[in-house]
């Protein structure tokens, strides 16, 4: 008896369902990160990342940079700024995120602050409490690799959102789709079975 193969068929059957898994979630995540976002929202979320003292990291400063870029285009669309403070950081991502808005010359009246989330999860949940009443149409502002998720997130907290994707750094691609895949399955794990 071949006990080489027996070994060698569960491993290949599970290096095959695992690259077909990888592929459907990245997949999903390219379909939900198309650059085309509805004009005139009501609103915007703008999701944290990492501040290093008190500087937005770059994946940070490039959902930023797009969020202004919308915020000029669409002068009656508020954002909310969101993201508490963790280690490393000098003040929290909303401030930092408000900070550089500003610097963008988006008016300090157009923003709004939810500074005590630290998961993408609260980021949703806490910024709701702040979109304005009679507001309808809103968006999150994030990197490309994360709109899938966040939209989900947004559903589960009765939000329907449409993505504003930012693009991600060059050099945090692997890693950022890495950590996206493993977050992806967590909340597949805890929100499907």
């Amino acid at each position: 008896m071949n006990y080489k193969f027996l070994f060698s068929k569960p491993l290949i059957i599970t290096v095959v369902c695992g690259l077909l898994y990888v592929g459907f979630l990245h997949y999903k995540i390219i379909q939900h990160a198309t650059p085309e976002a509805p004009k005139n929202a009501d609103y915007i979320i703008v999701l944290g990342a990492r501040v290093k003292g008190t500087v937005p990291s770059l994946a940070l400063q490039f959902r930023i940079d797009h969020a202004a870029e919308y915020l000029k285009e669409n002068p009656d669309t508020i954002a909310i700024a969101s993201g508490g403070k963790g280690p490393g950081e000098d003040i929290s991502e909303a401030e930092s995120i408000k900070n550089e808005l500003i610097a963008h010359g988006i008016k300090e009246s157009r923003i709004l602050l939810e500074d005590t989330s630290t998961t993408t999860y609260e980021n949703i949940r806490f910024s709701k409490k702040l979109i304005p009443k009679n507001s309808e149409l809103g968006l999150v502002v994030t990197n490309d690799f994360h709109i899938f998720r966040s939209k989900m997130i947004a559903n589960n907290e009765g939000l329907e959102l449409s993505g504003l994707p930012a693009k991600t750094p060059v050099q945090a691609l692997l890693k950022s789709y890495v950590r996206e895949y493993l977050a992806l399955t967590k909340y597949f794990i805890l929100n499907i079975f």
